[in-house]
């Protein structure tokens, strides 16, 4: 597989790569593979939601809100 990159985007790549002192290729796959189990992690996540949802499991208003509520205040 080829990406192709900006000159922009390379610079930035090549920066990191130089942080880190990783290859840009390492950092590529690196992140690939992160998107690729961060994207399971969130379907597995939305199964189990509408899987409640279909056995009637919900979050009251009330409790949406102070769930809502707590995440914004810190």
């Amino acid at each position: 597989m080829e990406i192709h990159l900006n000159p922009d985007q390379e610079a930035r790549l090549s920066q990191i790569a130089m942080f880190t002192g990783k290859n840009a290729e390492e950092l590529v796959v690196d992140a690939a593979l992160r998107l690729l189990d961060e994207d399971s992690a969130f379907r597995a996540a939305v199964r189990k939601g509408v899987k409640q949802a279909d056995r009637g499991e919900f979050v009251s208003e009330q409790d949406m809100d102070s769930r809502l509520h707590r995440m914004t205040d810190d």
